[in-house]
């Protein structure tokens, strides 16, 4: 039995809770999905479970590549797959939490492997790009409409990514990724949770105070001093605390804008997991109490998928199902 259990769901909805709890019940372990917490030493504003709810229950794909490496999403599903098959191998059931809607479309949907990076056609793109912002995105538009349909203007890393492939390849992005994609062989089990919006955005701006207040200024000087890709240093939170520290901005405009920008992303977020099928969302709007949250998803895999419980929970109701 290939079955995997996915928990998407924007930033700050409750995902790892959630995630931590269903795996001690299942007495299994979680997988990120999260694109900016396999970074070491980037803790406090990528939000990573804390070091009790990683010592309760092992949590993999977290603090795998320093800041200065290179990571891409297709790496990510060279790495992934062994862990899962492990756990499926030692007779427990892969819990998949994350906000990173590209690694859980690559796993359920398939990833596109195109060809490989020109380091020297993107440092001239990005050049492109800084002496005239957005003339990579209308570049792109006339080399894939289609393509550029589908990626955010100020997405630049994708941009720059689809015009190296369009340019290599002598064809279109857009073909490529109807031709070269391959899901991994699981049964997807899948799980969102969601909240109103007003709700979920006052916890995002909870979450971002607890930031500062846990050291998020300090955590960013000492990664800068990594050397780091530029990549991590695009993650919200960093990016806006940069600019503090270039003078660009004061404090109190860095914070209003993690804000801003965290509840842009959580939006994206849910506007790009609706488009994933088959998943069986769950409206935690009101409900703070993690117990509870975990009863609804465990109802919710009781409707979805009652054999991959263990027998001790399908008797226990009044416990985990009511």
């Amino acid at each position: 039995m290939n079955r995997v259990i996915v928990l998407p769901g924007p930033t700050g909805v409750g995902k790892t809770e959630a995630a931590v709890m269903l795996a001690k019940e299942l007495n299994t372990e979680v997988i990120s999905a999260d694109s900016m917490q396999i970074y070491r030493h980037m803790d406090i504003g990528t939000a990573k479970p804390s070091e009790e709810a990683r010592a309760g229950v092992r949590h993999h794909m977290i603090d795998i590549i320093e800041p200065s490496e290179a990571y891409s999403t297709g790496r990510y599903i060279s790495d992934v797959g062994p862990v899962i098959d492990s756990l499926l191998q030692a007779g427990r059931i892969p819990i998949i939490a994350g906000g990173t809607g590209l690694y859980i479309k690559a796993m359920t949907r398939g990833i596109f492997r195109g060809p490989s990076s020109d380091p020297e056609l993107r440092d001239s793109l990005m050049s492109m790009e800084e002496k005239q912002k957005g003339s990579l995105y209308e570049r792109l538009r006339s080399l894939d409409p289609e393509a550029a349909s589908r990626i955010e203007r100020n997405d630049i890393r994708r941009i720059i990514r689809a015009i190296e492939i369009c340019v290599n390849s002598g064809g279109s992005i857009s073909f490529l990724w109807k031709q070269l994609t391959v899901p991994l062989p699981y049964d997807f089990i899948k799980i969102g949770l969601v909240r109103e919006r007003k709700e979920l955005y006052s916890l995002i701006d909870q979450r971002v105070d607890a930031m500062f207040r846990a050291g998020l200024i300090e955590e960013v000087k000492a990664v800068l001093a990594m050397n780091p890709d530029r990549t991590p240093l695009q993650a919200i939170g960093y990016k806006e605390i940069i600019r503090f520290f270039n003078n660009e901005i004061d404090l109190r405009e860095a914070e209003r804008l993690i804000k801003r920008n965290t509840r842009r992303y959580a939006k994206r977020q849910l506007t790009w997991f609706r488009q994933e099928e088959g998943i069986r969302w769950i409206d935690l709007t009101g409900i703070y109490d993690s117990r509870e949250i975990f009863r609804k998803v465990m109802r919710a895999l009781h409707d979805l998928a009652p054999e991959a419980l263990p027998e001790s929970s399908l008797t226990r109701p009044a416990k985990v199902l009511e």
